[in-house]
Parts: structure tokens; sequence; C-alpha cells
């Protein structure tokens, strides 16, 4: 892919962090810091004009670097692959997701632990995800399950596109308090995984989730993104895609 404008050198990549290229999660960081405050710091307008200028100065010298959009989806612009040899958590094998990406500065602050044959994952939500007054938003809780039971189908070997996720609210999630997920897979057949979680607050089930997934492998996952004369109208999948 070729850059817009002011093409800059291939950065050294740090072997850890394959696909950071150097200053990448630190900018996530500031972003997410920014972001928080923008919905609980109390300054006077004039100063929130000023950071919102200052703001948009760096956004412009961003965007000059935002190669051209092609008919294959970028991969989030990443320097290269994760080698599964190198991805110790799902995290790491995902680092632009919008759920769990550290380089994403919208991901939610959730860690999830393999825990054979459960996902255990660990989060304290703060205000930018807060819904009624006090509480997490019930779409975060949601986004956080479909990542929880998509690690239990990893361990099983049966991670897959979602196909259905059904959540279940039984008592209000509150903000700034610690959140403890859990999930397992409950039953996997050639073509679907099923898996179940549930969140607890101060050991209170608060939330219980259930999905199923399509068992797909990543050529057939990628395939799903090709722009062909296959694809019926209004953009879903092709004939030889998730059924």
């Amino acid at each position: 892919m070729t850059p817009v404008s002011e093409p800059s050198p291939r950065p050294t990549l740090p072997a850890t962090k394959p696909w950071s290229g150097g200053g990448r999660e630190e900018l996530a960081d500031a972003v997410r810091r920014l972001m928080a405050l923008t919905v609980t710091a109390a300054a006077p307008p004039e100063l929130l004009a000023q950071v919102a200028g200052e703001a948009a100065t760096l956004a412009d010298r961003l965007e000059h670097h935002v190669p051209v959009a092609g008919a294959e989806p970028t991969e989030r612009f990443a320097d290269r692959s994760v080698a599964s040899g190198e991805a110790h958590t799902l995290a790491a094998a995902m680092p632009f997701d919008v759920v769990i990406g550290t380089c994403n500065p919208v991901a939610l602050p959730l860690t999830i632990e393999f825990a054979p044959p459960r996902a255990l994952g660990l989060a304290t939500f703060t205000a930018p995800y807060e819904g009624a007054p006090g509480c997490v938003h019930g779409a975060v809780l949601a986004g956080a399950f479909d990542i929880m039971l998509t690690a239990a189908n990893v361990i099983a070997d049966g991670a897959g596109p979602t196909v259905n996720l059904a959540i279940r609210y039984r008592r209000p999630t509150l903000i700034a308090q610690p959140c403890h997920f859990e999930a397992w897979v409950t039953e996997r057949t050639d073509r679907r995984t099923f898996s179940e979680g549930r969140l607890t607050q101060g050991g209170v089930v608060t939330v219980e989730a259930q999905g199923e997934f399509a068992t797909l492998d990543r050529s057939r996952i990628k395939a799903m993104h090709r722009r062909d004369d296959d694809r019926p109208p209004g953009g879903g999948p092709g004939p030889d895609e998730v059924r």
C-alpha cells in the first residue's frame, strides 16, 4: 500500500511487539487518556476549545500517513503478522481489535487469561463506558462477552465469526468496580461452536451470555471480505461463505 503523502522509512520492529512499529501503543494510551478526560474534566470552555484545536492539529499530522484504501481490507496497518508462536495472549494476536487491542484507543480495559478449559477476564470500567448513571453500558458488556466467548473458543480450537450472541442482564454492573469474566465452551460440531459466560462483581452474577459461532478457517474468513461478482445484492455473504 502506498501512503497518501510524506512517506516515512519502515520502522525497526521490536521482537516482542511485531505489530507496533514503535510508538503506536504509546499513542493509543495517550488518546485513551484524552478520551477519558473528555467526559470527566470540568475545564472552562476556553480551555476546551484550545485543547480541541491542538488535538485537531495532531490529527492533521497523522492523516498524511493513512494508506490508500484498496479492494482488500487493510490489516490495520500492522507491519507484519503475528506468528502463532509469538501470540501468548489473545490481545497479542489481535493488537488492533476494537475490544482488546492495545493499539486501539477505543478498546475496553479488559485483560484476558487462558485457564483451560476456561477463559478468564478482568476489567474495571470507567466513565467513558458509562450508560445509566454509575453503571456500565450494556453495549460495552456485550462487546466484552463477544471477545470473552471467543477466547474460550480459541482454547477449544473452535474460533470463528459470531452467529448469535444472547446477553441477560441480571443486575446493574457498576462503574469503577472490578468485573470478573468467565467463559467456556459447551458444545462443538463440525460447523458450530457454542459457548457461555458470566460476569461477577463482588461475588454476585450481574450478566450472563450465550453465543453461537461459525467454525471457519482463516482462508474462508478472509474470503468474506472479497468484493467479487458472487456477492449478492446488499453486500451479504457469498454463496460459499457463512451459512
